[in-house]
């Protein structure tokens, strides 16, 4: 078990922050929790890491929400979602952890831009196209199996799509609980599992069921246009860390 005090700096507010994104309160933030961690270990540890943490967080999202799921939505973006994992087993041993962080960043950005831009052109409010939905989708799978940062992609078409807080949540919940599902068997091909892994995990775990519920509670009572704007500050602070990874490249 990793006993570092340095770590633990990092990783206490690293699965807080996930338990609220996982809740829908401050979604875009999830995808700063592996960077965070990262700080004291390399990313594909951090990755491993959150792995047994984010199937409990997934379990109680998807409880706290479980009637307000939108099914047409699912059905259509989660074996998309699935695509981009095996592009990541395929992929993963090829791509630093570095590169993808500035890939994924870079894309987080442009996808706040164009949402910001669209807010201001009445003629462009319009949701993006499904065919632009299914290439996020894609990526999302992608980045999320590479480092847990798969909220933006998916994100930056479904806010789009101007579904209330909680079908958004309820949503995105059972998206990611199938896709974090799915990377467990090749996690454990590539070797990213070990006992001082999940050790760890299990000391973290009981972090996940405090940020999970404070932010339901939010999510319950927050009004739809500070919901999306928190999203929105979420994906640029995401998008601004992914970025500063470009120095190890």
């Amino acid at each position: 078990m990793i006993t570092e005090p340095l770590f633990y700096a990092a990783a206490v507010p690293a699965v807080l922050l996930m338990g609220l994104s996982k809740s829908g309160f401050g979604s875009g933030f999830g995808s700063l929790a592996v960077p965070i961690m990262a700080l004291a270990v390399a990313v594909p540890e951090a990755a491993a890491i959150f792995m047994p943490i984010l199937l409990l967080m997934d379990v109680l999202g998807i409880t706290a929400f479980r009637k307000h799921f939108q099914w047409s939505l699912l059905k259509r973006l989660i074996p998309l979602g699935l695509m981009g994992t095996v592009v990541g087993t395929l992929t993963f041993k090829h791509l630093s952890p570095p590169a993808v962080s500035v890939i994924v960043g870079v894309l987080t950005l442009l996808f706040l831009a164009h949402r910001l831009y669209s807010q201001r052109c009445a003629a462009s409010q319009q949701p993006l196209p499904q065919a632009a939905g299914a290439v996020l989708a894609v990526v999302s799978g992608f980045t999320s199996f590479v480092a847990h940062a798969g909220g933006p992609p998916i994100n930056a078409y479904v806010m789009g799509l101007r579904l209330t807080p909680l079908h958004f949540t309820a949503t995105m919940a059972v998206f990611f609980f199938v896709i974090n599902l799915s990377k467990w068997l090749p996690y454990s091909y590539l070797g990213l599992f070990s006992w001082d892994n999940i050790s760890t995990s299990l000391v973290l775990l009981p972090l996940a069921p405090l940020g999970v519920w404070a932010g339901v509670r939010i999510a319950h009572r927050i009004q739809p246009a500070v919901f999306y704007r928190l999203i929105e500050v979420g994906m640029l602070l995401t998008g601004l860390k992914l970025v500063a990874e470009w120095r190890w490249l």
